[in-house]
């Protein structure tokens, strides 16, 4: 039988929680020329970009945004196989700055861990915040996000899959059971 998939947030609503999400970092972050966005890959990435273009949308100010790889940080490298690393781009200074980390989906927490330590290699920021499209729960470490579009409890044997447009040719978050 295959797995049921449940549509959770449509392409509208997606773009949607965007927008707030953009819309609650320009309210919590204050000065935004200090603001700096770090994409997690994989879907971190694109997600990030979006949020800098909505900011830059909302408030006439260009956002700058980056991407870091997390693969050699990672504690748990001989349970999800052979990754390939991204090339890490920061083209800018952390001193100083307000970064918030995004990703699609936080899950145990892991993977937040892992771009913490990887951020403080490249710069001591001076506040770190997390935004995240989706929480599932089930965290394993206390990390908690700043920024949360959907908060979805979730089984552990079910999985999230955020489609974007420009990696998946379509937009989308959907729910898999079994």
């Amino acid at each position: 039988m295959p797995p049921e998939q449940i549509e959770i947030l449509s392409p509208d609503e997606l773009r949607r929680t965007l927008t707030r999400l953009a819309s609650q970092i320009i309210e919590r972050s204050g000065d935004l020329s200090k603001l700096v966005l770090l994409g997690i890959y994989t879907r971190g990435v694109p997600l990030a970009k979006t949020l800098g273009d909505q900011i830059e949308t909302l408030e006439k100010v260009k956002v700058p945004v980056g991407a870091i790889d997390i693969t050699f940080y990672r504690d748990d490298l001989d349970t999800i196989g052979v990754r390939t690393p991204a090339k890490t781009d920061i083209p800018f200074d952390l001193a100083g700055k307000t970064v918030v980390l995004v990703d699609d989906v936080i899950y145990k927490g892991r993977t937040i861990r892992a771009a913490l330590d990887a951020v403080n290699d490249y710069g001591r920021p001076e506040v770190i915040r997390l935004a995240v499209l989706v929480d599932r729960g089930h965290r394993q470490l206390p990390i908690h996000p700043d920024f949360t579009g959907k908060k979805l409890p979730t089984a552990k044997e079910e999985m999230v899959k955020v489609y974007l447009q420009n990696f998946d040719g379509r937009d989308g978050v959907e729910l898999i059971k079994g």
